[in-house]
């Protein structure tokens, strides 16, 4: 199902999934929503704000501040042939529960020989640049993207947030979605009003080029975006918007044509997924390469306080750094 083209209202991200979550508790009476605060309060960030008005207790519950219990009860309940969707307040919250992920939500599917899926979607704010507390604005996807039998999807825009997140609750699959907390209210678009889902297994070309390939996603689709826009070069910007599993043909194809590759994330440099997609263009397509690989990030250090936060992410004079360099290299 493609994103209807007619009725549209403009919504900011965090409205875009709460009208993803209304969308699919009526249309799958399987579907529950739960997390701490969730119900009247309506989530730190206030997603799920009316639903439980709007359904009751029993679909949109209220748990305790507990991780690893609610991971461990929403693997039962989809062992049951529910659809749970748990909110993790922030992502750094999520380590807490890792057991849970790793040994079980991961892996039911593969140890019951498919006897039980496990179609669990949990949902997390995460990223840096709105000056929270400690572990609050972590960007550490690359422990989720290491584990297999789990697919991780990162929303960029509210359109895109909607039907992805409206995908992955229909998914068989557990997923992490990832919404970027900065994100939440920076800017709204028209959302169609009606129920669609889009891919699970598609990037997206955000702005077509010859020159370079720009790989990003979350918050920095957009700082990569005003970089190009500055430098007006011919880069082409794609949105991984799904970091697991990766579209390799979109990637692949878009570096064989301009001949250059720059990545840029918020996460740490060292085995971020920016390495491994390094590996991939230098495995796959090193003989069209004009330029080294160039990966622009965040620095291998704990998230800092407030007072550095600007200097550690990744920022627009960076980005323009990183793609000058790959256009003037000379081999």
């Amino acid at each position: 199902m493609n994103a209807p083209t007619t009725g549209t209202t403009d919504l900011n991200l965090v409205q875009a999934v709460n009208q993803a979550l209304r969308d699919e508790l009526a249309h799958d009476p399987r579907v529950r929503v739960m997390g701490y605060d969730i119900g009247p309060i309506g989530g730190v960030f206030r997603a799920t704000e009316g639903l439980y008005d709007s359904f009751g207790g029993e679909r949109v519950i209220d748990t305790p501040l507990s991780e690893n219990g609610l991971i461990g009860a929403a693997v039962g309940m989809a062992m049951r042939g529910e659809r749970p969707v748990v909110e993790i307040q922030f992502l750094g919250f999520l380590y807490n529960a890792f057991g849970q992920f790793v040994c079980l939500m991961s892996n039911v599917r593969e140890r019951s020989g498919a006897q039980f899926s496990v179609p669990i979607t949990i949902r997390t704010p995460f990223g840096g640049g709105i000056k929270p507390l400690q572990f609050h604005s972590e960007s550490t996807e690359s422990y989720l993207i290491h584990t297999p039998g789990v697919r991780v999807v990162c929303p960029s825009t509210p359109a895109e947030a909607k039907g992805l997140l409206s995908a992955s609750i229909r998914c068989d699959d557990p997923v992490v979605f990832l919404e970027h907390s900065r994100l939440y209210r920076a800017f709204r678009e028209p959302v169609p009003d009606a129920p669609y889902v889009l891919p699970l297994d598609q990037a997206r070309v955000v702005r077509e080029g010859r020159d370079v390939t720009v790989l990003a996603w979350g918050a920095m689709v957009h700082t990569a975006l005003k970089a190009i826009d500055e430098m007006a070069v011919d880069a082409e910007l794609i949105d991984l918007r799904v970091l697991a599993p990766l579209d390799t043909r979109t990637i692949l194809d878009s570096v064989r044509r301009t001949g250059r590759c720059v990545i840029v994330h918020e996460a740490r440099r060292t085995l971020g997924l920016g390495a491994e997609l390094s590996a991939l263009v230098n495995e796959h397509v090193f003989d069209c390469l004009k330029a080294p690989v160039r990966r622009v990030t965040a620095y291998d250090v704990q998230f800092p306080e407030n007072q550095t936060e600007d200097f550690y992410l990744p920022d627009i004079r960076r980005v323009r750094h990183g793609i000058e360099s790959v256009l003037q290299y000379r081999f």
